[in-house]
């Protein structure tokens, strides 16, 4: 890794885990690729990319193994691909330069949302709104529901430039998903209806007017 951060010239941080037990238990949902072993001791490398990917929808898996039969398995959890070991630098260097590539061109921009449970990365275009849920907040995303101790009021900053709007005390929606305006009544594509506050309505239509202008 050293010798292709000097090559390339691009900072490259390196975390070391032990076991896939410690991977999970310490996993950070900001890093990138994992290069994953299949063969470890509590936990093998197929059992944790499947946990990785209950947290993590979006990072990098290579499994590195010396049993060519468990390559295809690990395409069941979205893996970039599979080495052979021993890993040799020229097929290192491949791989990383496939993956830098692959990550320019799939501009996927995410949140990462924190809770007693863990770290979660949430695509943005997932994210279909977020409402106050008992003084929390909740994340209403395509695959689950998350929740977020964050106040609203940080949220609503950390997302204003990225087509949310807030529409309620209690709810922020993104626009992509919001298919029509009755009244005092936002119509999702999923046919879930969020309340606008009078307050907030005039605002509202102004950026869903400009979402929309943009997207013609």
């Amino acid at each position: 890794m050293n010798q292709y951060s000097k090559e390339t010239g691009r900072d490259i941080k390196i975390t070391a885990y032990y076991d896939g037990m410690e991977l999970i238990e310490k996993y950070d949902t900001t890093v990138d690729l994992i290069f994953l072993d299949i063969r470890m001791k509590l936990v093998n490398g197929l059992h944790a990319a499947e946990r990785i990917r209950q947290m993590d929808e979006r990072v990098g898996i290579i499994f590195l193994t010396t049993l060519t039969q468990y390559g295809l398995e690990g395409y069941k959890y979205q893996a970039t691909n599979y080495i052979i070991k021993p890993l040799k630098y020229a097929r290192l260097k491949s791989e990383l330069n496939k993956f830098v590539e692959r990550s320019q061109k799939e501009e996927n921009p995410f949140l990462v949302i924190a809770n007693d449970t863990g770290k979660y990365k949430a695509p943005l275009k997932s994210i279909r709104y977020i409402e106050t849920y008992n003084r929390i907040l909740m994340f209403h995303t395509e695959q689950e529901n998350i929740v977020c101790y964050k106040s609203m009021k940080e949220m609503e900053q950390e997302l204003c430039d990225k087509n949310f709007a807030r529409c309620h005390t209690s709810y922020i929606v993104n626009l992509f998903y919001v298919k029509g305006i009755k009244k005092l009544d936002i119509e999702l594509i999923s046919g879930e209806i969020i309340p606008i506050s009078q307050p907030k309505r005039k605002e509202f239509m102004e950026r869903l007017a400009d979402y929309w202008g943009d997207m013609l």
